[in-house]
């Protein structure tokens, strides 16, 4: 694992980054309250170097408010703390630890008082990454009374906004410039392999949500292999898109499905002008499913996704010179296809693997998913890994439901983002369908699962 550390995160991340991060981390076996405890002693280790006779804890009602809470108890031990809750504690975590000072020597506020701002050092515990402009009171009025006060103010994770700091005290990894930065216990793992933080990533579908907000795709392919653009539809729709229409020459139907049905038995010159009409309208297009090797169906596909604003190629489209989509473009090689494109087989080890994908994916200026028992996933910059799968996964059309699912998401996501959660979602889904048919297991099995991984709630 040591040789992975060079894929890890580094620098300053934004707050959806470091969600999926703390997400991925319960996955690991690091559960938030193991977290927070640690943050906590992170915390009141930086506060004691201020060697303060009085400290103020301003603690939010969440999980920022919750490291504050920790902090206070290690801190009551030999310093005269004072916490204002602003609000009940509302995660569970949190709630915890307020439970735990019980037992401390701590004197706790829940309404504004001038002794609350008489301390040395105040710490701004009271929404760190989760805060939301405007302020609402009581934290605006909060963060004015603390910018009046002459006590040193230290900032847990990240200021509020508008309050001033005289230090920041971040966990993990840095979220604004200048921060000093603690290790809370969080395994590389959490940063470089997908899991169900990357899955928070996904945009929800709000009350005020219209058809065709969850994003409209095309699926081109087919011909040679007729279910294949119809797996990837379905698995698209799946995967939250709205409006999915799959263009081939196959007389397949489906009810969730529009079918642009082309004549003849292949993608060909014909079609080409209505094709790449469709592609410019679509927020996301897939395109290589069952297409087939015949010149002037690649010559066609080749001129939809460059139409596209963002595209998955897949399959027998994945070939030297590679299309490029106007936006966002996403290739889903196996290995045999990665050499064709690469022209270098894949490396066996994962840290080489790693850096081969990131490389091609550097080259071609998109992102590429490199599909195998371990999927390594780059944007030319970003590499991640994926473990979920199974064996059964072997059999056909299992692809052509990833490259539905990540065109699905495409559509309303950028294609590294996008990417991650499908390979994760897809392989889980897989894993359901391997324990229930083994051996047995048909692509269609994953559509029935594919929802459940991608929107599942705990």
């Amino acid at each position: 694992m040591r040789e992975l550390l060079s894929f890890g995160l580094s620098g300053v991340v934004s707050a959806d980054t470091m969600r999926v991060v703390d997400k991925n981390a319960d996955g690991c076996g690091v559960s938030a309250m193991q977290r927070m405890e640690s943050a906590g002693v992170a915390l009141a280790s930086a506060v004691r170097k201020e060697n303060p006779c009085r400290v103020t804890i301003l603690c939010g009602p969440g999980n920022n408010g919750g490291d504050g809470l920790c902090a206070a108890r290690y801190l009551s031990a030999d310093i005269d703390v004072i916490v204002y809750c602003c609000g009940e504690p509302k995660t569970a975590e949190a709630r915890a630890q307020y439970a735990a000072l019980a037992g401390c020597p701590v004197t706790i506020f829940s309404e504004p008082s001038p002794e609350i701002f008489s301390a040395d050092v105040i710490v701004d515990a009271l929404l760190g990454t989760g805060a939301r402009l405007p302020l609402r009171e009581p934290y605006a009025g909060l963060v004015s009374l603390m910018n009046a006060s002459s006590a040193r103010v230290i900032a847990c994770d990240m200021p509020t906004p508008g309050a001033r700091a005289d230090r920041v005290v971040t966990f993990h990894l840095a979220k604004t410039v200048g921060a000093e930065v603690y290790g809370i216990g969080i395994p590389l793992a959490a940063e470089i392999f997908c899991g169900e933080g990357d899955l928070l990533l996904i945009p929800e579908k709000s009350a005020v949500s219209h058809k065709g907000s969850g994003g409209t795709v095309l699926v081109v392919g087919g011909g040679p292999y007729q279910g294949a653009p119809f797996l990837a539809g379905v698995a698209a729709l799946r995967a939250g898109a709205d409006i999915v229409r799959v263009a081939s020459p196959s007389d397949g139907f489906m009810p969730d499905i529009i079918h642009e049905r082309l004549s003849g038995n292949h993608v060909s010159e014909k079609h080409r002008e209505h094709l790449v009409s469709l592609a410019e309208k679509s927020d996301a297009v897939i395109c290589g499913p069952g297409l087939g090797v015949a010149p002037d169906s690649l010559s066609i596909c080749f001129d939809v996704v460059e139409a596209a604003r963002n595209a998955v190629v897949d399959a027998d489209l994945i070939r030297n010179p590679l299309p490029h989509a106007r936006e966002g473009t996403i290739y889903t090689p196996h290995a045999g296809e990665f050499a064709r494109i690469t022209g270098e087989a894949v490396p066996s080890g994962l840290f080489e693997r790693g850096h081969a994908v990131r490389a091609a994916a550097a080259a071609a200026n998109a992102t590429i998913i490199l599909k195998g028992s371990i999927d390594t996933i780059s944007d030319g910059t970003r590499v991640r890994f994926n473990k979920t799968g199974a064996p059964g996964m072997t059999t056909g059309g299992t692809g052509d439901v990833l490259a539905g699912c990540t065109g699905g998401l495409l559509a309303r996501m950028n294609p590294f983002e996008a990417a991650c959660a499908a390979v994760y979602a897809t392989g889980l889904a897989g894993g359901i369908a391997d324990d229930e048919a083994g051996d047995g297991l048909l692509a269609t099995d994953l559509l029935r699962h594919l929802a459940h991984t991608l929107y599942r709630e705990e």
